[in-house]
């Protein structure tokens, strides 16, 4: 092994490690896709305004409200999984962190699937969709074959969750090809996202608090994981599993709202108030909030006004976005080599986008004020992810600490 390039090539695989050389932004996996998913959650947003005001054409014959929804759903959001796991699965394993050529054609898989569904009908709307639909299964491949290459068996649960990522985003562009728009593959993919915030955030949250309350001579520590979050992860897993069928059978809607209570539960054994002064740490509490209140949300939907789009986007802003936000910018300081800790403009990127996490379905529940609500909730969503890109992309690019 040499000093300029700290790698290794298993036999008969791709190599692994971290790259001394090239390019910095492609020498560890959170990198290039914490990057290019702030920068995709802002292009998104703003093409998806210009579409709407019909200054723009988006999406060709998929379609620019399909071209949205995708996206988000799995543009946006996947790359941010994918530079979590590639970060992440090597410090579960104790292997090397696949990152040089290797990463950097992964990377390029996802970035062609961004330019593909932005003007698909370029090359063909089958032969995009087929590209695009390469990316999440070759992560998947990624993923699999370090967690049994490092017989990290408890850690297979992750693998479950791309593969149903994987076929939902599938099945979301057979619909689109069919003409069809079912909410069905939509909601099989947000409760993807959100199981695996059940179990990451299980892991890393009460972990991370308790490190910092440890720090500071405190002896109440969050709970330790233990049978009760297995069960609760069950409930809410069933639970999003009966909303992606039957969202609106009785049965769904009590199953929610004990998920809804059981998840408030679990978070309550993880003393987010305690960490309160840590707000790089204390918005992982609050983005996980949104889990349970969006059970609430859905079992009281109907009563309340809230609509299928208000409540998804409790789901997917409030508790994904929020999410992957806190986890872009505590991972991309602690890689880095920076203090665990926010700065002014990291606060406001997290009041940000937990404004645009309140208002979209806001405007469910104000109709008269609807598309002001949008407006608004769009510009947080754009302040979020700019605040993101301003602060720490030259981090990404540029410094190369890990």
């Amino acid at each position: 092994m040499s000093n300029s390039q700290q790698t290794s090539r298993p036999a008969g695989g791709i190599p692994r490690g971290l790259s001394r050389t090239g390019p910095v932004l492609f020498s560890y996996g959170f990198r290039p896709f914490f990057l290019g998913a702030a920068i995709v959650a802002i292009a998104a947003m703003i093409l998806w305004i210009a579409a709407l005001a019909g200054i723009v054409e988006v999406g060709g014959s998929y379609s620019a409200h399909h071209w949205h929804a995708h996206e988000m759903l799995f543009g946006f959001s996947s790359a941010v999984v994918a530079g979590f796991l590639l970060t992440a699965v090597p410090n579960w394993t104790g292997r090397l962190p696949v990152s040089g050529r290797p990463l950097a054609g992964l990377f390029l898989l996802w970035a062609a699937g961004r330019l593909l569904m932005l003007a698909p009908d370029l090359i063909g709307l089958v032969p995009s969709v087929a590209i695009e639909s390469l990316f999440l299964p070759v992560l998947l491949f990624i993923c699999a074959r370090e967690i049994v290459a490092g017989r990290k068996w408890k850690d297979l649960k992750v693998l479950g969750v791309l593969t149903v990522l994987s076929l939902a985003n599938i099945g979301f562009h057979l619909n689109t090809l069919a003409g069809e728009h079912g909410g069905t593959v939509e909601r099989l993919a947000i409760s993807a996202y959100l199981v695996l915030i059940m179990i990451i955030g299980g892991r890393i949250i009460p972990s991370f608090s308790r490190n910092w309350l440890n720090q500071r001579g405190e002896t109440r520590f969050p709970a330790p994981y233990g049978r009760f979050d297995t069960a609760v992860i069950a409930v809410g897993a069933l639970a999003l599993f009966c909303w992606s069928l039957k969202p609106e059978q009785p049965a769904t809607l009590v199953l929610v709202a004990v998920a809804g209570i059981a998840h408030a539960a679990r978070l309550r054994r993880w003393r987010g108030l305690a960490v309160w002064p840590e707000k790089l740490l204390f918005i992982l509490h609050v983005a996980y909030a949104f889990l349970p209140l969006g059970f609430v949300a859905i079992a009281l939907g109907d009563r309340i006004g809230l609509g299928d789009a208000g409540i998804m986007h409790v789901m997917t802003v409030g508790a994904m976005a929020a999410m992957m936000l806190a986890v872009m910018t505590r991972a991309t300081r602690g890689h880095t080599g920076r203090q665990l800790t926010s700065s002014p403009l990291t606060n406001l990127s997290y009041a940000a986008i937990l404004l645009a996490a309140l208002l979209r379905p806001a405007a469910d529940l104000l109709p008269a004020q609807a598309m002001t609500l949008y407006g608004l909730a769009g510009l947080a969503w754009l302040v979020a992810f700019g605040l993101f890109v301003v602060e720490y992309g030259p981090m990404l690019a540029r410094v190369r600490r890990t």
